[in-house]
């Protein structure tokens, strides 16, 4: 069956009038565009010119037949065939047993030196010598000096002297080595030969325990552990992409141990129901979970997306401070919200910044959206005109196969908003 030929939205709303004017919204220096050109059959080329992981084969193996591009490695979107269920078949596993996902597109940068902690403390939002300690990671924030957002990574401190950003989207060891291409500090920035997969769902202690034994209890939440499987090194963290309860598996000298280690915790996990899929699109967007380069990117600001919580103001200095400072004080025009929307159930990502409209006109765009099986409705995230954003606004937005639906403005996460889940707890 040819999966990507099933996707095609032929039928995607045409726009005579296409650019599109949102004249409420923010001037960009490159628009987002938002034309709905809809789905496609074409086949993606698999080239040298794009990296495959060190677990791309093992993916392959394991029926993944839909990929993108992210950090400029070939990326799974999709395992379960559509006819079997698709995403929605995949997110149950994520969501009652335990899932392996292959991030090797989470590229390390290693900052190391003297010097790590100040260069690092330079180049993030939030303080690293009060907040982050040897053996812990956080989710943290880089800006550049207009305050635009570069990266969301997860920042592991490994030792006293060494860190690891596990990155989103972006060129960030291009940035990194940048900033100190003269030097001034005492530290070497590079990407190393550490490859993570993610182990998520409800089981994923049991599973955790069962390779590397009772110390996995004492790992917090985003806390780091240094372990070893079967004559492999790795560094463990309680982190995931999906608000369930997760861990990340950081294999050292990756391009080595990529088929040791795949097998390892596959052998492990057949006794609780393991199954690779691809990173859960449903279940980080349940849990308002952004995704750069679609929720927000270089041109977007923290305050925009509900990230200012963020920003120290209190630290010394940090790329980005003043332009943050004045946007803080002169206010945003636009914010990121939650929205619920009618339509038949969206089982695909969406292929389109689909239109929101409000008092007759476009007024803003979704950028991420899905069918929530815990809410029993399309969710979605919406970048809108602040006048728009209040809890409870009503809208519609235009949908490629239903035409103009309802949808309103609700809280974000639409699930689990006090992350009890991660926490191994039950939500009230």
């Amino acid at each position: 069956m040819n999966q990507a030929a099933t996707l095609n939205t032929s039928s995607a709303l045409e726009q005579e009038d296409f650019p599109v004017h949102l004249p409420k919204m923010k001037k960009r220096r490159v628009p987002i565009n938002l034309r709905q050109s809809g789905n496609s059959d074409a086949k993606m080329l698999i080239s040298t010119r794009v990296r495959k992981s060190p677990y791309w084969h093992l993916s392959h193996q394991e029926g993944c037949w839909c990929y993108t591009v992210y950090n400029r490695i070939y990326h799974p979107r999709a395992y379960v065939p559509l006819e079997e269920g698709g995403l929605l078949k995949e997110y149950e596993s994520i969501t009652q047993d335990v899932t392996m996902w292959n991030v090797a597109v989470e590229r390390q940068i290693q900052v190391k030196g003297p010097d790590a902690a100040d260069f690092v403390n330079l180049v993030i939002t939030r303080d690293v010598h009060t907040k982050l300690k040897t053996g812990q990671g956080r989710y943290v924030i880089l800006c550049n000096q207009h305050g635009g957002i570069i990266n969301d990574p997860v920042l592991l401190r490994v030792a006293d002297d060494e860190f690891w950003f596990s990155i989103s989207d972006s060129d960030v060891w291009a940035w990194l080595q940048g900033l100190n291409a003269a030097g001034k500090y005492n530290v070497e920035i590079h990407e190393i030969d550490v490859c993570p997969v993610q182990i998520q769902g409800p089981k994923a202690k049991g599973l955790m325990t069962k390779l590397f034994g009772s110390a996995i209890e004492d790992v917090p939440y985003y806390g780091v552990m240094a372990a070893n499987l079967d004559g492999m090194e790795v560094m463990i963290s309680r982190t995931g992409f999906s608000a369930e309860v997760g861990y990340e598996i950081y294999l050292r000298e990756a391009t080595r141990y990529a088929d040791k280690l795949w097998r390892n915790v596959k052998d492990a996990g057949a006794e609780f129901s393991l199954r690779v899929i691809a990173p859960s699109h449903i279940r980080r967007l349940e849990a308002g979970i952004l995704s750069w380069g679609q929720d927000m990117d270089i041109e977007t600001n923290p305050f925009e997306v509900g990230l200012d919580w963020q920003i120290d103001f209190d630290k010394d200095d940090f790329i980005g401070k003043e332009a943050l400072k004045r946007i803080h004080d002169e206010g945003v025009s636009e914010k990121l919200v939650g929205i619920t929307m009618g339509g038949e159930p969206q089982t695909w990502y969406n292929e389109d910044f689909y239109l929101v409209h409000a008092d007759g006109e476009p007024q803003g765009y979704v950028t991420s959206s899905f069918w929530s099986p815990a809410l029993d409705t399309n969710i979605a995230l919406a970048m809108m005109p602040v006048e728009y954003a209040e809890i409870g606004t009503k809208l519609t937005v235009a949908l490629p196969k239903d035409g103009m639906v309802d949808a309103e403005v609700v809280p974000v996460p639409f699930k689990d908003p006090k992350k009890q889940i991660p926490l191994g707890e039950q939500p009230s």
